[in-house]
């Protein structure tokens, strides 16, 4: 029985931890995956039967003599383990004692930047490594370009392979002001700096003896102690609608994930893009419903709860819809300037139609105009027509009916979006929304004076004219 209550405890325990998400980004052999085996192993989370397989693969590989090659609990395609390179984004789970951990080590070579930027749509952190002997390389310049497009609003810069610069204080501070200058020109604000070895652990899990001129934290404390949380507005409800739910004749709810802000029992709602405005009516939380109260109810939710929604009037609301505050909705519109990134070797034609699924919503779109393409390396921008795998451009989406869009910034979910081939159904790119422009059908619309003042020339040029006309054109 004790066993029991021990792990209901630590189920519980668990549960109530926040989820750190965070990614590792660098040159080449930089030691990204090192790291995240170093930090695994002097943390206590490698089982005995991932160590016998990793000293078995260690000898065989031979890429550290005699000692374990931290790197292969990440890399795991066959691929990677022969050329000691990173190719697909590997994920790995891990928790302390404070906060649970998702890992995402991404490729640093420039042909997988698809990879990285897959890995990077989720992290709430970039660590980014920089070898102690060459400094910032034209990868570090494109992981952080990527990083700070992506919005990772927390970068921790891990100065790597201070072993091989005696542990140098001068090359540690050298190299900190030189990428405080690129932060600078991307504006990544939140930056923090380490000198670390993964190879043999200085500064990952525990303070090394070897930087007595170092006075701040080591990696995974760093990690553990980040703040993460953003300011969320009460008002600035988000609530994508995944499912109708329509078990029996007596209800109908409308079942998502709250993507942004608060919604209470009473609230005054909207859905979009009809337009159509209505109460909630209750709030049904699957976490409350038990055997005995099948129809739990609270009077509040907010991100990121599951819920399902009930309205006090009959309004017509389909999956793909979203549910927002009447008094603070965001802009509704087909018209989008987005940052797109192409992620297919066929590359993108902008006379072609493709799938846009944002949230639950899924529109045939297609992208009217390229406005320029980034160059990742150098920042800069050049005019194409046509973006190839990997390319990264500004453009303007145009969209087959209106949807509730938020910025990327304001709204990771509600402002990014995935490019899918109607043929193939194949993911062939993914974006992130910079603007809502106004409906491209209002934009040519004239306003009710321009269109008084059209009228009236138009009645006189026909006067003029065509004085047999007696008929007077509305």
């Amino acid at each position: 029985m004790s066993n029991i209550t021990n792990i209901e405890k630590f189920l519980k325990e668990q549960e109530n931890k926040d989820m750190l998400r965070f990614l590792t980004c660098g040159s080449v052999d930089d030691g990204k995956s090192t790291l995240i085996g170093r930090m695994l192993y002097d943390s206590k989370k490698v089982f005995e039967d991932q160590l016998s397989t990793l000293k078995n693969e260690s000898k065989k590989y031979g890429t550290t003599d005699e000692e374990i090659d931290l790197a292969l609990l990440i890399d795991g395609l066959q691929s990677e383990r022969e050329q000691g390179i990173t190719i697909d984004v590997a994920y790995r789970f891990f928790a302390t004692e404070n906060r649970k951990y998702i890992i995402a080590d991404t490729p640093g070579h420039e042909q997988y930047t698809r990879n990285m930027v897959t890995g990077a749509s989720t992290a709430d952190v970039a660590i980014i490594l920089i070898d102690a002997r060459k400094g910032i390389l034209t990868q570090t310049r494109r992981h952080s370009f990527i990083v700070s497009l992506l919005g990772i609003e927390h970068v921790i810069v891990a100065i790597n392979k201070m072993d091989l610069v005696d542990f140098s204080e001068d090359v540690f501070n050298e190299i900190s002001e030189a990428y405080d200058e690129l932060a600078k020109e991307l504006g990544i604000k939140n930056r923090y700096y380490i000198p670390v070895s993964a190879l043999d652990g200085d500064n990952v899990v525990d303070k090394s003896k070897h930087t007595p001129w170092y006075s701040g934290k080591p990696l995974l404390g760093l990690l553990d102690s980040i703040d993460i949380s953003k300011e969320q507005k009460e008002e600035d409800f988000r609530f994508p609608v995944q499912y109708v739910n329509r078990p029996n004749l007596n209800f109908r709810g409308f079942c998502g994930t709250v993507a942004a802000g608060t919604v209470k029992v009473g609230d005054e709602i909207t859905v979009l893009p009809s337009g159509k405005s209505t109460q909630v009516k209750s709030i049904l939380n699957a976490g409350d419903i038990t055997e005995e109260n099948r129809e739990a109810t609270c009077d509040e939710a907010y991100a990121p709860m599951a819920i399902t929604i009930t309205t006090t009037e009959e309004v017509d609301i389909s999956r793909g819809d979203m549910i927002v505050h009447t008094k603070n909705m965001p802009r509704v519109s087909n018209s989008l300037k987005v940052m797109l990134v192409w992620m297919d070797e066929k590359p993108m034609d902008t006379q072609r139609s493709y799938d846009i699924k944002r949230a639950t919503s899924v529109v045939s779109g297609n992208f009217e105009h390229i406005n320029y393409k980034i160059d990742v390396n150098t920042y800069e921008r050049t005019q194409v027509d046509r973006l190839e795998l990997n390319d990264i451009a500004s453009c303007k989406m145009l969209l087959t009916q209106p949807i509730a869009a938020d910025s990327y910034e304001s709204n990771r979910l509600t402002g990014s979006f995935i490019v899918v081939d109607r043929i193939t159904n194949n993911t062939v790119g993914a974006g992130m929304i910079v603007d809502v422009s106004r409906r491209d059908k209002d934009v040519t619309k004239l306003s009710d004076k321009e269109y008084t003042d059209a009228e009236k020339a138009l009645n006189k040029y026909i006067r003029d004219n065509f004085p047999e006309w007696e008929c007077k054109v509305i």
